[in-house]
């Protein structure tokens, strides 16, 4: 496997245009999709969309920024589906980027791009949660996978209309197989789709996949790094950081930190926003257990603790003291009457710490709780 595909270089062929497309045409990834598009150094980015194709196949997107002023964004191409995409004018995708919302129970994304992928493609998983890049390694085990986590605010406030609040950071970091594993603990599965797939036993490492795993955190650093040269170069986006796999995979777990504390408790306070929640006593006496217990399981299940800059749960508290008027997604979602990232941010931590002997009492309890409200309310709806 020495041999793996690597993209070319911008601007080392003239004539080998990089061919990027993004699967998810929301805030996020209309954002970092305008940062990368650069036709002047044959960097060629599309978009895959859903309910905002239309508006984006008319008119672009138009972003309103605070860090880089109001601009339109005019994607190379916009297709409605990835099926569509497979059958356009790039014969060859270097990059295919899922910013989409990560719902493992409701479909598997990673048939959902298979379309797309070739043996040249690098997968790029800038998603919520923990676990999201499985399914992703199971449907394609030689192809490299670069899993990345954002902090930044930014909103769709209207089809094709993106504003982006504050922050642009951006980690990435490349994925063999290592860094996590929760199917073998999963209890359901559809045996179709994959999403939740039945229990399988672990396959024991041989030399073989310890040399593919080498091969491909190789290639998938690379990909990070010309990836982060394309953004901060060209893109002037200025907090792009790679890390290796298993710190990577730390910074998706003191995002949880904050994602499993106020995601799901938001919903269960009666839609109250993170500022509100952490000004009453009792709740934020709840937000902080479930931070730490989060903050003192990672390093148990990862083997290795959090790095000393990243803040801890107090120092989190504290600063959200001034996210006034902030909703975390998971309310807008129930309040939308859309499915929760209840798996990604709550179902697979649990089930992970559970297959390293480490019990996430807290987050069980949250994840047991909004899984039943949440099939409560989809059972009624069936019934009207």
């Amino acid at each position: 496997m020495s041999g793996l595909y690597r993209a070319p270089k911008a601007g080392e062929n003239p004539d080998r245009p990089v061919n990027v497309v993004f699967v998810g045409a929301g805030a996020v990834g209309c954002f970092y999709a305008s940062r990368l598009h650069h036709p002047d150094y044959n960097i060629h980015v599309s978009l895959i969309a859903r309910s905002n194709y239309r508006a984006l196949e008319e008119s672009g997107v138009k972003l309103q920024t605070h860090t880089f002023g109001d601009y339109t964004f005019r994607p190379a191409a916009v297709y409605p589906s990835p099926d569509a995409a497979s059958k356009g004018a790039v014969k060859q995708w270097d990059y295919i980027i899922v910013t989409t919302k990560a719902l493992p129970d409701v479909s598997d994304d990673s048939a959902l791009i298979a379309p797309l992928v070739s043996e040249g493609s690098c997968i790029v998983l800038i998603q919520n949660g923990v676990g999201v890049e499985e399914p992703y390694r199971l449907r394609f085990p030689a192809n490299p996978i670069v899993s990345g986590v954002t902090v930044i605010s930014a909103e769709q406030i209207s089809p094709g209309v993106i504003r982006q609040n504050r922050w642009t950071r951006l980690h990435l970091g490349p994925y063999s197989d290592s860094a996590n594993s929760t199917s073998d603990s999963v209890e359901t599965g559809d045996g179709t789709t994959g999403a939740l797939v039945p229990p399988s036993p672990t396959p024991t490492p041989d030399s073989d996949s310890e040399s593919l795993n080498e091969t491909l955190l190789s290639v998938g650093l690379d990909h990070c790094d010309r990836l982060g040269h394309y953004w901060t170069a060209f893109g002037s986006i200025h907090d792009i950081t790679v890390s290796s796999e298993i710190d990577l995979q730390l910074i998706r777990w003191h995002k949880l930190t904050i994602n499993a504390a106020f995601n799901p408790s938001s919903v269960l306070s009666g839609g109250l926003g993170n500022a509100d929640m952490v000004r009453d006593p009792e709740l934020r006496r709840h937000l902080y257990g479930v931070m730490k217990e989060i903050w003192d399981a990672a390093p148990k299940i990862l083997g290795r603790g959090f790095p000393g800059e990243l803040a801890g749960p107090e120092k989190i508290l504290k600063s959200t003291e001034r996210n006034v008027g902030s909703k975390p997604s998971m309310l807008l979602d129930w309040e939308a009457g859309r499915r929760m990232e209840l798996e990604v941010i709550l179902g697979n931590p649990v089930r992970l710490g559970r297959r390293r002997g480490v019990e996430l009492r807290r987050m069980g309890t949250l994840y047991a709780l909004l899984r039943s409200m949440q099939a409560v309310r989809e059972g009624r709806k069936a019934r009207l």
